[in-house]
């Protein structure tokens, strides 16, 4: 009887042993794989001018819809003073000529990656500088031309960045303020020559020069953004404003898109968890 009863009284130390082992192994897991993420999500209208000699010797005004996604994190780089930034922006324009005789449509799809080192001058304040790449593809659609009705956009920078980031309080109202500016300084370009058809380049192959190398001197351009973020009862909003100016001058064609949008969204903090090995996060934390 006292040999049962030593048994048992074994096995059961044996396996809170081994539970605790296990939750402790697996709690040291999560707490060094988690990754604090701030995302958010935003929508605003705003006003577009747009300049294609391509497609029209005019400028063309008019209303712009744009959505941006955000996503931002620290990294281990540099003793963990390096930041990681994801943007997505997509925009449409809707405009109209001078003489209100004719439209266009002009779209843009741009995605930044960027690296940012923290210059953490106070607990509160501090200025990120880096650099990122900067992708961009487009269209520009004129409803009345004939032969040549599109214009189509595509490049790709290398561009400095560099933000300024305050979280201050007014009374006991929590703010953060944000300036940052992003500078194209070098890349490449597609655009087709003066009178040269989009069917010449893809079908018969005259593609000669279409790609050029770019920086200040012919695509001389910038992209402001400036938001505050602030907490509503649970939930965190931002209000921003969005300057994207984009211009350049390549093989005889001038081309321009100035957009100023006033943007309103939502602000999520993650706290990721990354399971390389896959394996079953316990009961307590996990929903599925």
């Amino acid at each position: 009887m006292k040999l049962r009863l030593y048994t048992i009284l074994a096995f059961i130390g044996a396996c809170l042993s081994l539970s605790n082992s296990t939750v402790s192994a697996q709690n040291d897991t999560i707490m060094n794989a988690n990754r604090y993420i701030t995302r958010a999500t935003s929508y605003g209208v705003g006003f577009t001018n747009v300049y294609d000699t391509y497609l029209s010797p005019q400028e063309y005004k008019g209303a712009e819809f744009r959505l941006i996604r955000e996503s931002t994190r620290m990294t281990k780089l540099l003793d963990g003073n390096v930041s990681v930034q994801n943007l997505f922006q997509a925009d449409l324009g809707y405009t109209h000529n001078r003489a209100d005789n004719n439209n266009m449509f002009s779209g843009m799809v741009n995605w930044n990656y960027g690296l940012h080192y923290q210059f953490r001058i106070t607990p509160e304040f501090k200025i990120l500088a880096g650099a990122l790449l900067d992708a961009n593809l487009g269209f520009i659609y004129n409803l009345r031309n004939g032969n040549n009705p599109a214009s189509a956009r595509a490049f790709v920078n290398l561009d400095a960045s560099a933000m300024a980031i305050w979280h201050t309080r007014i009374k006991r109202y929590p703010l953060t303020l944000r300036y940052q500016v992003n500078l194209p300084f070098m890349g490449v370009l597609f655009s087709p020559h003066y009178g040269q058809s989009y069917y010449e380049i893809f079908t018969l192959g005259n593609s000669s020069g279409v790609v050029r190398f770019t920086s200040f001197h012919n695509q001389p351009s910038l992209r402001q953004f400036l938001s505050v973020d602030f907490p509503v009862r649970y939930a965190k909003m931002r209000l921003s404003y969005v300057s994207d100016l984009q211009q350049s001058d390549v093989n005889g064609l001038r081309t321009h898109i100035y957009s100023h949008a006033f943007m309103i969204g939502f602000v999520k903090e993650i706290y990721q968890i990354r399971n390389k090995n896959g394996a079953r996060l316990p009961s307590t934390v996990s929903a599925y």
